[in-house]
């Protein structure tokens, strides 16, 4: 609808031009949006305050001259101004009402668009670091990632979504030693497990899987580590022992129990995101950019540009050029190229294997990365305007009215596997969605799992299953069918209200695109289903008119058909019983 609006609106434009009212060619970037007041219409937009700027005028006299030339649109019931000159428009019933022929014709279509005019889109999300099992934490980011996925594909674009496996660097080295340490435990070998090693039962289960798979190692593998570990709680201190279990172990030795471990928990991974639906297109390697090369040849990229400079032993990427708050390492003093080098090379490349557009979804806690990645894009000739990035803030699992902490480190944590066991998959990717990206979320477990119109994804499915009891209660009564003569038969406020709804939809599909905001479609499906309950309980769906009957259940069937797409493209279970 808003597109049919905003063609009506550009049609003004061009008769006011034609009358003198504005002069040349320029663009005005107009809103449209939905009035917070129902008296103040369907849809409004701001475009007279804006052409009062250009022109001299008041914004109410332009407002006015819009206003005259667009009530004779047949799409407009009516036309009028409100404060300072926005122009509110009320539809007419046969544009409204169409919508419900276009839902029974469309079916699980109504709402796809060419938006995106299949334009190649690369969604990464999760993208958790292999050094644990994906905590409740992580889950959102899932959720968000997969529904941005679904949406995008709705709106026309082709998507390809993408796991970047961190699985080079110093985190990969601590989760290394950690499995060996456990392991040398396994065989009774007595040690000081380090502070900041990963101490979670998980490290334990993988030290003992590799002990049973992996009797290969030398009785001077099996011990002679006890005397030279102590309480490790620096970086520095660490770091030592990292070097000391690789020349204790030898380079193939050490890999081995790198790749196993690595291997274990990325399988683990793999597993519960496929128990909570999320599927991945491709998952790249970051030892891949090392092996190929990749970022070397991009750091040379850098410095034949004179992006690269050295300083104190290190290598720096000028990223204040491009405005970020300070030049960044991407080579250590000590030759160690940084994480910051694989992700130029990482970002950059994306756009090399072809995708015209990228989404990131980060944690809240990268914000800062951001200006600094989209200035290395900058300086490998590729466009940051096509790089957008969803930070999302970590869900806080609230039990017994208390936070549960969570830190893969410390192991102790609530795992995405644990959520989905205790509420499900429905409820989870729903709370997930809820609110913005970037909002804290507080997921109420007790909430989740009630079954109660409190409950925000219970009660949209219990909608659902609701109209299809109708359904299935009209079907006793004989066929039934939306003719011309149906929107004389809707004539309340409610009706009309809901139907008004309904042609939103493909509306939010869009926003949530554009916006890169998920939550706009679940805050859309509990409203909907809130105008849905509140019609069902003051009104007969199956009325002994049988004009009225075919209307109704004509309207409600449009209502039932919008939730199920909409609970689709976020995959969450449409129930016909509950």
């Amino acid at each position: 609808m808003k597109d049919k609006l905003h063609s009506c609106i550009e049609a003004s434009l061009v008769e006011l031009r034609k009358l003198g009212v504005l002069e040349g060619d320029e663009v005005y970037d107009f809103r449209i949006e939905v009035p917070k007041k129902a008296e103040h219409g369907d849809y409004s937009t701001n475009l007279a305050l804006l052409l009062a700027k250009s022109t001299g005028s008041s914004p109410r006299k332009i407002a006015e001259q819009a206003a005259t030339l667009l009530e004779k649109n047949e799409l407009f019931h009516s036309v009028s101004i409100a404060g300072p000159g926005f122009i509110n428009f009320t539809l007419a019933d046969e544009a409204i009402f169409a919508v419900i022929g276009s839902v029974k014709e469309q079916g699980g279509n109504f709402g796809r668009n060419s938006l995106g005019n299949k334009k190649s889109v690369q969604i990464e999300f999760v993208s958790a670091n292999p050094t644990g099992p994906l905590h409740v934490g992580h889950g959102r980011g899932a959720a968000i990632g997969s529904a941005l996925a679904s949406l995008y594909q709705a709106c026309g674009y082709i998507v390809h979504k993408e796991y970047y496996v961190n699985d080079a660097g110093r985190q990969m080295d601590i989760l290394a030693v950690s499995v060996y340490l456990r392991w040398l435990q396994e065989e009774g070998c007595t040690l000081v497990f380090p502070s900041n090693g990963y101490q979670g039962v998980y490290i334990s289960e993988i030290a003992r899987d590799f002990n049973r798979s992996s009797p290969w190692l030398e009785s001077s593998q099996q011990s002679g580590l006890g005397g030279l570990i102590t309480d490790v709680d620096t970086d520095a201190a660490m770091d030592e022992l990292i070097a000391c279990v690789k020349a204790h172990l030898g380079t193939s030795s050490y890999e081995l129990v790198r790749s196993y471990a690595t291997k274990a928990i990325l399988e683990g991974i793999k597993d519960d995101l496929r128990v909570f639906e999320v599927t991945f297109d491709s998952w790249f390697s970051e030892l891949s950019l090392h092996a190929e090369g990749i970022i070397e040849a991009s750091l040379n990229h850098l410095d034949s540009q004179e992006y690269l400079y050295v300083s104190d032993g290190a290598t720096w990427f000028k990223s204040t050029l491009s405005g970020d708050e300070k030049d960044r390492v991407v080579i250590r003093d000590n030759g160690q190229k940084t994480y910051f080098a694989a992700d130029i090379a990482y970002h950059a490349g994306k756009f090399d294997r072809g995708f015209e557009k990228l989404v990131d979804v980060w944690g809240a806690d990268h914000h800062g990365y951001i200006p600094r990645v989209k200035a290395a894009l900058e300086a490998m000739g590729k466009s940051s305007a096509d790089l957008d990035v969803v930070l999302v803030q970590f869900a806080v699992l609230m039990r017994d009215g208390a936070a549960v902490a969570m830190s893969t480190r410390s192991g102790n944590f609530v795992t995405l596997r644990d959520l989905i066991d205790e509420v499900g998959v429905d409820a989870a990717r729903f709370f997930y969605l809820m609110r913005r990206s970037d909002q804290h979320m507080e997921f109420d477990l007790s909430l989740a799992v009630s079954k109660t119109n409190e409950n925000p994804v219970y009660y949209v499915q219990y909608a659902h299953a609701r109209i299809c009891s109708i359904m299935t209660q009209a079907s006793s009564l004989g066929e039934w069918a939306w003719t011309e003569e149906g929107p004389k038969h809707l004539s309340t406020a409610a009706e009309r209200k809901i139907v008004v709804m309904l042609a939103r939809y493909p509306e939010v599909l869009i926003s949530a695109v554009k916006s890169n905001e998920p939550h706009l479609l679940p805050q859309y499906l509990r409203e909907l289903a809130q105008e849905f309950h509140a019609y069902y309980n003051s009104n007969k769906v199956l009325s002994e008119d049988k004009a009225v009957r075919f209307a109704r259940l004509s309207l409600v069937d449009a209502v039932r058909q919008v939730l199920a797409n909409g609970l689709g493209l976020l995959n969450i279970s449409a129930p016909r019983s509950m």
